[in-house]
């Protein structure tokens, strides 16, 4: 067991390790390239890869936020935010996307002016090589992160390898505005540049969208909630779920659950219960971090409430008023059920004569309950 354990971490070692290379070396090439679109793009006067460069740089921001929020959202929670740091990584979202929406509107702003005001600047030679080095380096940055991403089934990965792709994409679509300056069509950059504008904007919307979702509470998807459902039910001693509630903070969230035990439970057993809705609830759904587990006796919908009953001390005080003196050593289990509270009547088994005595001792004990309008069925048990 051991050796398999240890297996396991080393093979999530290799994963993180390999998932950290990889997003790394993206980061630095994007670094760079961002750099020189941008640089090149000023000096050779083309406004679609300014907007490349920027496209760039705002990908490698949405992975550094990634990176970022992955490690403080797992931060353990602290006095000032008892339920973690999830919410973290979600500002940080939200910022990004509103940053980029403002991006884009620019980049979108500035080509159109551009264009309206007919000063076409035909971008420089420069411009071609830096678009093309732009499209190689990154769909060589596809497959080898999509490479790594397969052999680690990484779902981050995959996203981040297609990512690179999309950039290598927009720098398709500026090398043709580029081109297509060049032999004639001039406004055929500032094009590129409001296609390259709106990606810009693509990026923004999805990250903005994801954290609203967050911070207006969302549930988790419909198929993530069912298969929360049939896990609960599937728990032994879970008669029904008649609430289930979740919701998301970060890229962690919560459920609220109410399930339905058998009313006579004894409580060790229906907190057992709610340790293993809870443990089950964790391990088959991976959002899932933090399960808040609510026993019923019954169903609170259908049966009359038992509020305002009254609680043991006071329930014993209204027993013991019209009972005559009971044995030493007797106990009383009281079971809230249906709007009355039913006793079970536990005596020493020495005080046990014969069931004709015990059928007369019920009905004596009974008839004398008949006043108290919070009680219902008495039995008479005996335990040694």
């Amino acid at each position: 067991m051991g050796g398999h354990h240890h297996h396991q971490q080393g093979v999530l070692g290799e994963r993180s390790r390999a998932t950290q290379r990889v997003t790394l070396v993206g980061a630095v090439v994007n670094l760079v390239l961002s750099a020189v679109k941008l640089m090149v793009g000023t000096i050779a006067g083309s406004a679609a890869l300014v907007a490349d460069g920027i496209h760039s740089l705002s990908d490698l921001a949405s992975d550094a936020l990634v990176l970022f929020a992955a490690k403080h959202a797992g931060e353990a929670p602290d006095e000032e935010h008892p339920y973690g740091h999830g919410r973290f990584e979600t500002a940080a979202t939200m910022g990004l996307g509103i940053l980029l929406g403002i991006v884009s509107l620019g980049i979108v702003w500035d080509a159109v002016e551009r264009a309206a005001g007919g000063a076409h600047i035909i971008p420089g030679q420069l411009a071609i090589y830096a678009a093309v080095f732009s499209i190689l380096a990154n769909e060589g940055l596809y497959w080898y992160t999509i490479v790594v991403a397969r052999r680690v089934n990484s779902d981050m990965l995959r996203a981040n390898a297609w990512h690179h792709r999309s950039d290598a994409i927009s720098s398709i679509v500026v090398l043709v505005g580029i081109v297509g300056a060049m032999i004639g069509w001039p406004y055929l950059d500032s094009v590129a540049a409001v296609i390259v504008g709106a990606m810009v904007a693509k990026i923004g919307w999805d990250l903005g969208s994801e954290a609203v979702k967050e911070l207006v509470d969302a549930a988790l998807d419909p198929e993530e909630v069912k298969k929360a459902y049939e896990t609960i039910v599937a728990v032994d001693g879970v008669r029904s779920v008649h609430l289930l509630r979740t919701r998301r903070h970060g890229h962690q969230a919560s459920a609220d659950v109410h399930v339905q035990v058998d009313p006579r439970l004894s409580v060790s057993e229906g907190h057992m219960i709610s340790q293993a809705v809870e443990d089950e609830l964790k391990a088959a759904v991976e959002a899932i971090n933090d399960v808040t587990v609510h026993i019923d006796p019954e169903d609170d919908e259908e049966a009359p409430p038992c509020r305002g009953l009254p609680l043991r001390k006071d329930a014993r005080r209204q027993l013991e008023a019209v009972w005559p003196p009971l044995p030493k050593g007797h106990r009383l289990v009281l079971h809230y059920l249906g709007g009355h509270i039913e006793v079970e009547l536990i005596l020493p088994i020495a005080e046990y004569e014969d069931e004709e005595t015990t059928r007369r001792l019920q009905q004596r004990l009974q008839e004398a309950m008949k006043g108290l309008s919070s009680f219902g069925r008495l039995s008479i048990l005996y335990a040694k």
